[in-house]
């Protein structure tokens, strides 16, 4: 088995593991859910995190939790099916969108009403995993989003590149103020979505690429979904995955155009991004 974070913490943490036995089955207390709830995992060499990641879950948090193996060379689904995940390999990599593709297929067609998409790098605390969902099942919003930037001096003291903080800032307030909302961030990799989202949504014409997450809330806004984010602690470290500075100006660029698609396609200039399934 890889060494995992769990192994060896970098950042220490407080807890004890949670095996994912008990997050799946627990013993005692069970909260008892209306709502059928599926984590979906898009992983690509996350051997050295998946354990922390999954540790972190709330035991009875979720029913099921599906991890999509991108043709990692590390061993991330061999460990996965050894901690009892259901696992799906790609013949090829598809990339971070196509991985979506296929987690959210799964999730539909395993009848589930909330889907959790949270990367398995141990970035994001998958702890605020109940509290996001609450907000759907209430019905006060369809998509929820993990804010990671609270505070200027948080994101930084957290690691997150300044000029990765910068970009971040100034792309999510163009897209406020572009798309008519007020979320703390657009580019968080942790979010949950109500059923009807994911079956509204076109996603399988969205990019192959990281354009995906921007295509996808995009599309949610054009759609009329409610979107709300909450605050998740967040960790920058050599194992979580991030994309480097060129790969981030092609986001951007992505970005800024899959917005002005929308606008095109209000003026009737029509895009296939944007029709209803």
């Amino acid at each position: 088995m890889p060494e995992s974070l769990l192994d060896c913490p970098p950042l220490n943490p407080v807890h004890d593991p949670v095996d994912v036995a008990e997050v799946l089955n627990p013993k005692a207390n069970p909260r008892h859910r209306r709502h059928k709830i599926i984590a979906v995992l898009p992983a690509y060499n996350a051997a050295k995190t998946l354990a922390a990641t999954i540790a972190d879950f709330p035991p009875d948090s979720v029913d099921e939790i599906l991890l999509v193996d991108d043709c990692s060379k590390d061993g991330t689904a061999e460990l996965a099916r050894s901690m009892g995940l259901t696992v799906i390999v790609h013949d090829k990599n598809t990339g971070y969108g196509g991985n979506q593709k296929t987690c959210y297929d799964y999730a539909l067609k395993q009848g589930a009403d909330i889907v959790v998409m949270i990367h398995p790098d141990y970035q994001y605390d998958s702890r605020v995993i109940p509290h996001a969902v609450s907000f759907i099942e209430l019905g006060i919003c369809d998509v929820v989003l993990g804010n990671r930037i609270r505070s200027r001096t948080e994101a930084l003291a957290c690691g997150m590149p300044w000029w990765k903080y910068v970009c971040n800032r100034a792309l999510t307030l163009f897209e406020n103020m572009a798309l008519g909302q007020n979320l703390g961030e657009f580019h968080s990799g942790f979010r949950a979505y109500r059923r009807s989202v994911l079956e509204t949504i076109p996603f399988e014409r969205n990019s192959d690429d990281f354009v995906f997450d921007t295509q996808f809330l995009v599309q949610a806004v054009h759609f009329g979904f409610r979107l709300a984010d909450v605050p998740v602690p967040v960790r920058y470290f050599r194992e979580a995955s991030s994309i480097n500075f060129g790969r981030s100006t092609k986001y951007g660029i992505q970005t800024l155009k899959t917005v002005a698609q929308l606008w095109l396609h209000r003026c009737r200039i029509r895009n296939r991004l944007f029709r209803a399934k």
